[in-house]
């Protein structure tokens, strides 16, 4: 005799990037055995291989999530993780004013937004006849260049999986007509205020984040702190 079937319940989100209504239910215990194995490799790669796993699944495999933009995925995966394990995430921060004392803060996730900053533009002139047109970095570009911060340079091959197309008064280049040798010159060609420009996409682009205001227990100094990415929130 066949056993019950549970059902689950299912919630709507609006992907920030495209306005776009998007269909999900919580993840399931099989779900969560994908996250844990993952998590237990601490190979960055394999947690972020199973995000997308579990993300496509979530959403009913309607969304073609190695297209959509790393923010869009940091943002299903936390309304995901809200409906799944609770609104509330209980985290430890360290207080700005000593760089110190660490406190115990809850975040309601239910409450994060994706944040774009007045000004931001894909769209960089990098001379009065150069620009460039950028694109938000996707997950695959994300998980082959890996962190970022452990090796500075690998920043570089976020702004080259980035660049969507090259155009002068004449022509626009288009990435698919780019090769790696040209573009890696392009990139090497630039000076350090044109860098800034491409520098500043990237800060001002879209971001799951959350400023929340910390007591110091020990100074009693209040401070913001604000919480930006996925794994800020865990």
């Amino acid at each position: 005799m066949a056993l019950p079937k549970l059902a689950s319940s299912k919630y709507e989100l609006t992907l920030p990037s495209t306005g776009e209504k998007v269909e999900y239910r919580p993840f399931l215990v099989k779900e969560e055995k994908i996250l844990l194995v993952a998590q237990g490799t601490g190979n960055e790669g394999d947690q972020i291989n199973a995000v997308v796993e579990i993300i496509d699944a979530c959403t009913f495999n309607k969304l073609n999530v190695h297209e959509l933009p790393f923010f869009d995925i940091e943002y299903i995966f936390l309304q995901l993780r809200s409906k799944s394990v609770g609104e509330v995430s209980h985290l430890t921060v360290t207080c700005p004013d000593d760089g110190e004392t660490k406190v115990d803060i809850d975040v309601n996730l239910n409450e994060l937004e994706c944040v774009k900053q007045e000004g931001h533009t894909n769209k960089l002139e990098l001379t009065d006849n150069i620009g460039i047109v950028m694109s938000y970095p996707k997950i695959d570009a994300i998980s082959k260049v890996g962190n970022v911060e452990e090796d500075p340079s690998k920043a570089f091959d976020v702004i080259k999986a980035s660049i969507s197309q090259i155009y002068d008064q004449e022509n626009v280049y288009d990435k698919a007509d780019m090769n790696d040798k040209d573009l890696d010159e392009f990139i090497d060609s630039m000076t350090h205020g044109q860098l800034e420009l491409i520098q500043g996409f990237f800060q001002t682009m879209p971001k799951v984040k959350k400023t929340l205001k910390v007591k110091n227990p020990t100074t009693g100094v209040e401070s913001d702190i604000t919480l930006e990415g996925m794994a800020s929130f865990f």
